[in-house]
């Protein structure tokens, strides 16, 4: 089943807005060489893949495929790179 156009370009839409998020800490990342950066790029990057892939492959519901555990190790790469930082050497 394809999806409706709008909610193409809508999905299109978001995920290159997680693009430029992805480009802009991948940027900071370069500056800082902070692990941190790099891990919410690789997540929003991610975040991309996720939005695009069930518009792309014509998956009509996102949450019955396997597609969902992108968005998965997402949120579970911030979520340790967060508690790597927080919890890591104290000599920052």
């Amino acid at each position: 089943m394809d999806a409706p156009i709008h909610l193409s370009f809508i999905s299109g839409a978001i995920a290159a807005g997680y693009i430029v998020a992805a480009a802009f800490f991948l940027r900071f990342w370069a500056r800082s060489r902070d692990g941190l950066f790099l891990a919410f790029a690789g997540a929003f990057a991610l975040m991309a893949i996720n939005q695009s892939l069930p518009v792309v492959l014509g998956i009509p519901r996102e949450e019955q495929s396997g597609i969902y555990l992108l968005r998965l190790a997402a949120f579970i790469l911030i979520i340790g790179a967060v508690l790597r930082k927080n919890l890591g050497s104290t000599k920052d």
